[in-house]
């Protein structure tokens, strides 16, 4: 059995990235890029699903969208996961959310 990992409803991956603190997104221009934002529309309110216990949130970026947190911390997808289960940006900085 596989270790479980935290997905987005589109079944990719999220990661954090470790120069981010609580409340702060330090990825932005060319990172974000590679690493885009789990956002949501103003009004919304993220969800987790069965086994997801952290506490979710949102924080306002620089660009002033709204990016969703996991303890705190902001979300991203990696850019080249393609598909269910990828885990291809779980390297130095970056880690691989678990519930």
């Amino acid at each position: 059995m596989g270790t479980l990992v935290v997905a987005a409803s589109n079944s990719h991956t999220l990661y954090t990235f470790d120069s981010d603190s609580p409340g702060v997104s330090r990825c932005t221009g060319q990172c974000a890029a590679i690493w885009p934002p789990l956002t949501v529309a103003a009004g919304q309110t993220p969800t987790g699903g069965a086994g997801v216990t952290g506490q979710l949130g949102t924080i306002t970026r620089s660009d002033g969208s709204l990016q969703v947190t996991y303890k705190g911390l902001p979300l991203y997808f990696f850019h080249t996961d393609s598909q269910t289960g990828d885990t291809k940006g779980n390297y130095t900085g970056w880690s691989v959310v678990h519930p």
